[in-house]
């Protein structure tokens, strides 16, 4: 209830207007589906777009906080990754827009959390094939995840041994969604595949263009490299298992910047697929110092910040 009373007052401006949904080049077919499905009865702007990016955002909130909580990220649960969530995703007022890349998010996290469980599954098999499943799902609603391919790779070598069947299995699953949607397609004489598959080419990140974002980009690194550092500190005292989801949070901020550098965008809505990695850390931030001065000050600093760029910048 905390946590929803805090998310209404940072992401009250989606009530104030009537927010459009975000199109960008990239979006694939199941995110215009989407918009197809809602354009009926919620029209090209309007309360509902609004509405669905904050449950979406509050959902997230909720749910990376489970995740962080069920996996022992920290010593003792909290609600501090949550907290962290809502207000990373505060920083830069276009992550508050029902996009593609907000969708992919939330699926995102499952997919983190399914990964963590790989470690320790009884049915490894099973685990892998169904949280790649969901990883191919993806790209088809955002065309540049298919970098997630690398967090993949990167994942079944940080928490498996080394077994070509797990890697032929993790590879049907993330292959399976195009399969059965062009058989969808070829069935509906509708199949246009160069329309789906992915076309990757590389830029460098588009530099900020005012003051707001520049600042909202420096709240984003700062209190990411403190928590680093705590982080770090504090390594020798974890267990095997929190050690390795430390290392895939790492490994999702990998493909994050990767993607950045996949699409240059006319924005920087492709950022927030490292909200996870840069949560993680500021909730570290938060919850290492003994001295409680330092992270109350950084925190109120940040959401007098975030209050003035939603509200007035």
């Amino acid at each position: 209830m905390i946590l929803l009373i805090y998310g209404l007052i940072l992401k009250f401006p989606l009530f104030l207007h009537r927010p459009a949904p975000l199109r960008q080049l990239e979006d694939n077919y199941l995110y215009k589906l989407i918009l197809d499905g809602l354009r009926p009865f919620a029209g090209e702007s309007g309360f509902v777009y609004g509405l669905l990016a904050f449950l979406l955002l509050y959902l997230q909130a909720n749910l990376l906080n489970r995740v962080a909580n069920s996996i022992k990220l920290f010593p003792k649960p909290n609600f501090l990754v949550g907290m962290s969530f809502l207000l990373v995703s505060s920083l830069l007022p276009e992550w508050n827009q029902f996009s593609s890349t907000l969708i992919v998010n939330f699926l995102l996290i499952w997919i983190f959390y399914g990964i963590t469980t790989w470690y320790n599954s009884p049915r490894p098999l099973s685990a892998i094939f169904n949280t790649c499943l969901l990883l191919g799902v993806l790209p088809l609603f955002y065309s540049p995840c298919v970098a997630y391919i690398v967090l993949l790779i990167l994942a079944i070598i940080i928490t498996r041994p080394l077994r070509v069947g797990e890697w032929v299995v993790a590879a049907v699953g993330f292959l399976a969604p195009y399969y059965f949607l062009f058989i969808i397609l070829y069935l509906a004489n509708n199949l246009r595949p160069y329309d789906l598959v992915p076309k990757v080419s590389f830029h460098l990140p588009r530099l900020p263009a005012s003051l707001w974002i520049t600042f909202g980009i420096l709240l984003l690194v700062v209190p990411f490299l403190i928590g680093g550092w705590f982080v770090q500190d504090n390594l020798n005292k974890m267990l095997i298992q929190v050690r390795k989801c430390w290392s895939l949070v790492l490994v999702v901020l990998l493909v994050g910047l990767l993607i950045i550098l996949v699409n240059p965008g006319d924005n920087y809505q492709h950022w927030f697929l490292s909200s996870i990695p840069l949560t993680s850390f500021h909730a570290a931030t938060y919850y290492y110092p003994q001295k409680r001065t330092f992270p109350l000050v950084l925190h109120w600093v940040i959401f007098a910040f975030a209050i003035a760029a939603n509200y007035f910048g």
